[in-house]
């Protein structure tokens, strides 16, 4: 609850960027919004399709992964969703992601590098975290989350373009105005971005409760630790970025050059938090 609440106010935090540029600057929020609302609803409708092509991945039926089936479906029956597809990416590095705009549309990938060193025990609790992303829906949150960061950039260029070709209409006889403008266009970004990656941070603390309730806190600490270290020995070479918040750790290591630009927590302290829930019945 209170992480969902966290998002909340997160949200609201874009939404007072975006209607502040409105009273800065006379754009419509309508040209803003379907400049961003377009290449997102794309998307959100084809995400699935678009990033398990772009890694690869191959969708595994029962025969090729029994094992694998099993755990999904074991998950998927305690968390009370579709069994979503399961696919798997040739890749050394250790990793899982899931996809799908809603639970019936889900599809949890995971590497041949996770399957390498987790044990099964540990490979349900990673499952169970990608149960809770398609239960709770979080791709949609974050296509809602990507329209207002992506309005907020646009209006940004908008009124960057604007000042430089005297579009402003009297900012010069209203310094406030122009001061105002000048503000937005350098921190607004910014702000939008670092909330963004916020608000993906706690999705992920969000989907690590989920994936204690459907499977046990600590085989999913234990396979963290082994995923930050996997991925620090073999980082993927090979792969979009913009995909990072997919995943359920940052499998671009070095890319991410602060923590507050970082679309994942800690790892230590996402696994401090699943030792915690360990030790409460609540989750035994």
């Amino acid at each position: 609850m209170f992480s969902t609440l966290k998002v909340g106010i997160l949200m609201a935090v874009l939404t007072g960027i975006l209607y502040s540029a409105f009273t800065l600057f006379n754009v419509s929020p309508i040209f803003a919004i379907i400049f961003a609302l377009i290449p997102n609803l794309i998307a959100y409708f084809y995400s699935d399709k678009m990033v398990l092509a772009s890694y690869g991945a191959k969708i595994v039926d029962e025969r090729e992964a029994p094992a694998l089936h099993r755990i999904v479906e074991t998950v998927a029956n305690r968390a009370g969703v579709p069994k979503p597809k399961i696919a798997i990416v040739h890749s050394a590095t250790p990793n899982a992601f899931a996809t799908g705009r809603n639970p019936k549309n889900g599809v949890v990938a995971v590497t041949t590098g996770i399957m390498d060193i987790l044990t099964p025990q540990e490979l349900e609790g990673v499952i169970a975290h990608e149960m809770s992303h398609i239960k709770h829906r979080d791709i949609l949150i974050s296509s809602i989350v990507a329209v207002l960061a992506g309005s907020i950039m646009y209006l940004a260029n908008v009124m960057q373009w604007g000042m430089i070709f005297g579009f402003g209409g009297d900012d010069e006889d209203n310094p406030l105005g122009f001061i105002g403008s000048l503000l937005f266009i350098i921190f607004a970004p910014i702000g939008a971005t670092i909330v963004q990656f916020a608000i993906s941070r706690q999705r992920e603390f969000y989907a690590d409760e989920g994936g204690a309730k459907y499977s046990n806190p600590i085989y999913l600490a234990n396979a963290l630790q082994k995923l930050e270290r996997g991925v620090s020995r073999y980082p993927m070479e090979h792969g979009n970025p913009a995909t990072e918040h997919m995943f359920i750790v940052n499998p671009f290591r070095g890319n991410s050059i602060m923590k507050l630009f970082s679309t994942h927590p800690p790892t230590q302290e996402r696994v401090e938090k699943l030792m915690e829930m360990a030790r409460n019945p609540k989750y035994n």
